[in-house]
């Protein structure tokens, strides 16, 4: 394609009775990259996600797709992109060649070239080995490879990834990693969301970081670690009572918010003068707070994410976007 953007997102908002999924997000995505949307559960990804591929209309906003109206333009729209949601879409009772066949039939492609397709896309994510196996005997990782290849079918040019690595083991996210790398490297764009801060951190061109609905960050890895400070500091402490004043000596010395992970015992803070760390070391040890570790660190996107909203990326645990019904999509 030859539109700049793949993804202009203007204000759309989605509620699904009282709550607001999405209240109110901008997202601008550069074809040819990875964009990262990262966010907790219940965040609103997978229902802006569903807006942008024709799957919700909007209750406001719009959302334009290489220039195309998501909601006027819809059946434009779905001929440039494809879609592997949180959960495989794939046939189980079926082979993965059958399963492929199938998805090219139903794309309007002839019996040869169906096959042809799916040998080609069988032996592109490595099940060519299990080409003949039924799916239910098929891993975990096996079948989100299974499906990201189905949504490839007919080579879109823009491809939601939505939470594709969510349950795989690390040595197959690895894997899914780099397929997703040559996705973009062939000319695809890929929006992917994801609650793995390192696999925002090793995919994304840039990232915007959602919370309760709304965007509240956006930038470049780079960019949205130095918003936080130059380096972070990490603590444990040895006992856990002494975590509430640790927490309060940090605030008067470094004069920043301490975050307390969820790890017992371990507290960090961003920090813009390194040199004050031996104040505090001094301060906690006058206060008889023993330390089990301590370490001055570049920012993580852990960090980002804290300092940004307040909880990890993982606080939000309601499952507020499952709340869709088939009469929101039928309207579309």
């Amino acid at each position: 394609m030859d539109h700049e953007w793949a993804v202009e997102a203007r204000g759309l908002v989605k509620a699904f009775g009282d709550n607001r999924a999405v209240d109110g997000i901008d997202l601008n995505v550069r074809a040819g990259t990875i964009y990262g949307v990262l966010g907790p559960n219940g965040a609103g990804k997978t229902t802006a996600i569903r807006m942008l591929a024709t799957l919700l209309r909007p209750d406001a906003g719009s959302a334009k797709i290489f220039g195309y109206d998501t909601v006027k333009e819809s059946q434009i729209v779905r001929q440039l992109i494809g879609v592997t949601g949180q959960y495989a879409s794939v046939d189980e009772a079926l082979s993965a060649t059958e399963n492929l066949v199938i998805f090219s039939r139903l794309l309007g492609l002839g019996r040869a070239e169906s096959r042809q397709k799916a040998y080609d896309l069988l032996e592109e994510f490595g099940l060519t080995e299990a080409a003949k196996r039924p799916l239910k005997h098929f891993s975990g990782g096996m079948r989100r490879r299974l499906d990201l290849a189905a949504s490839l079918i007919a080579q879109p040019p823009l491809i939601f990834l939505d939470e594709p690595t969510t349950g795989l083991d690390p040595r197959t996210r690895a894997q899914m990693w780099d397929t997703i790398r040559r996705l973009v490297d062939t000319g695809s764009t890929v929006l992917l969301t994801t609650q793995y801060l390192d696999e925002a951190d090793q995919l994304a061109d840039r990232i915007a970081v959602i919370d309760r609905g709304r965007v509240v960050a956006e930038g470049t890895v780079d960019e949205l670690k130095a918003s936080i400070g130059t380096s972070s500091l990490h603590l444990r402490v040895q006992q856990s009572q002494h975590i509430k004043e640790a927490c309060h000596l940090i605030r008067q010395v470094l004069n920043v918010q301490a975050n307390v992970s969820s790890e017992a015992g371990k507290i960090s803070a961003p920090i813009a003068n390194a040199d004050l760390v031996t104040d505090l070391l001094i301060a906690l040890r006058a206060a008889g707070i023993p330390l089990a570790e301590m370490s001055v660190q570049k920012p993580s996107l852990d960090e980002v994410f804290l300092t940004i909203t307040g909880h990890d990326a993982k606080g939000n645990e309601q499952q507020l976007e499952q709340e869709s019904t088939e009469a929101e999509v039928a309207k579309v």
